[in-house]
């Protein structure tokens, strides 16, 4: 009787760049093909729901500068992220660290107000990236010496933070108008925007953070420390690499690219702290980061897509009435399909036929 024998093999050499492309786009292929699923089990027409889907997103110079907008902090949570993610350190922070930028940024902005802008401006970075740095830090120190995991700190430390932020825009920080909001900042505390566009200066931010952060992981010793403990911690040690200083500095230079990424929504997009700046970038920075395989050039290209896919859904919800999770069911229908598609860039199939 003959029949087929199905096994799975590692790969023993690393997937070229072609089959990493060619599972990434497939496996959002599929990804959207479920949530045109979707769509068309709430009885709208798959194809007038991809046409909604690609205009809200990139279909018109506004919807192309909404999502640059709501790309520059999705970067920079999403290299942070991978930063750690490099160290094979969980930072599942991001949210909170955020949040805690935003406080230090708008801490800076209200106690400094009548600064110069070339003195404010430097002063509610280095505020929000101090902030959200040091909040990174507290797990990290927790794990390495008290042995708590890390993902669950990390976690846990999001609603912290974002209840300290409700705290302060529902107490000591409220506006006299009587609404959850700070004062608006002075016209020194704003980030300005690039020509006669709506796009702001934090994108050029981006591109310097994005290219030192390549430059520190090829061209430092930090950074290749980093990456070789990341790999096997065992042999690092053994090495003499200080792993337990490492952990906490790439939880520290993670909590402080979260951080950053607040001080450019509140100087910037909001121009004062509010509650709805907490939009879920430090969650889907998680998504961007696998997604992007921690490369600062992925990731950049990945923020904008998933920004994309965010203003697309937002579209769908005005023009089709979407509900508002369609959002993250499609981000985490995207990160499964890709994690699942990563098993044929690690292992492949070998058909053997039984006689």
């Amino acid at each position: 009787m003959h029949g087929f024998l199905l096994r799975i093999a590692k790969r023993q050499e690393p997937s070229p760049l072609w089959r990493s492309a060619l599972v990434l786009f497939g496996a959002v292929l599929v990804a959207l093909g479920l949530s045109i699923l979707l769509l068309a089990l709430r009885g709208i027409s798959p194809l007038e729901g991809c046409r909604v889907l690609i205009m809200g997103a990139f279909g018109s110079s506004w919807a192309l500068q909404d999502c640059l907008l709501k790309a520059i902090p999705l970067f920079l949570c999403s290299l942070g992220v991978a930063i750690a993610f490099r160290l094979q350190i969980w930072n599942i922070g991001a949210e909170g660290q955020f949040a805690l930028g935003a406080i230090g940024a708008t801490w800076a902005a209200l106690a400094f107000g009548a600064q110069p802008k070339f003195i404010l401006l430097p002063l509610m970075i280095l505020a929000a990236c101090s902030a959200g740095g040091l909040w990174a830090m507290i797990p990290a120190i927790f794990r390495q010496w008290l042995g708590a995991n890390e993902i669950i700190v990390t976690l846990m430390f999001n609603y912290i933070a974002i209840l300290l932020l409700d705290f302060l825009v529902y107490g000591i920080w409220r506006d006299s108008s009587g609404f959850p909001m700070t004062p608006a900042f002075s016209k020194n505390a704003i980030l300005g925007t690039i020509g006669t566009s709506d796009i702001h200066w934090g994108l050029v931010h981006c591109a310097l953070l994005g290219l030192l952060c390549w430059l520190f992981f090829r061209s430092t010793r930090l950074g290749y420390e980093i990456k070789a403990s990341g790999d096997n911690v065992q042999a690092a040690r053994y090495a003499g690499m200080p792993y337990n200083f490492l952990v906490v500095l790439v939880m520290l230079l993670s909590g402080a690219l979260a951080g950053w990424a607040g001080f450019l929504e509140v100087s910037a997009s909001v121009h004062r702290l509010q509650p709805s700046i907490m939009v879920g970038y430090g969650f889907t920075a998680i998504v961007v980061a696998w997604l992007a395989r921690l490369n600062p050039a992925g990731i950049a290209l990945t923020s904008f897509l998933l920004a994309g896919l965010r203003a697309g859904v937002e579209n769908l919800q005005l023009d089709l009435q979407i509900p508002a999770a369609f959002g993250a069911i499609l981000e985490g229908l995207i990160l499964m399909t890709v994690l699942a598609g990563g098993f044929f860039l690690s292992y492949r199939i070998v058909v053997r036929r039984q006689t």
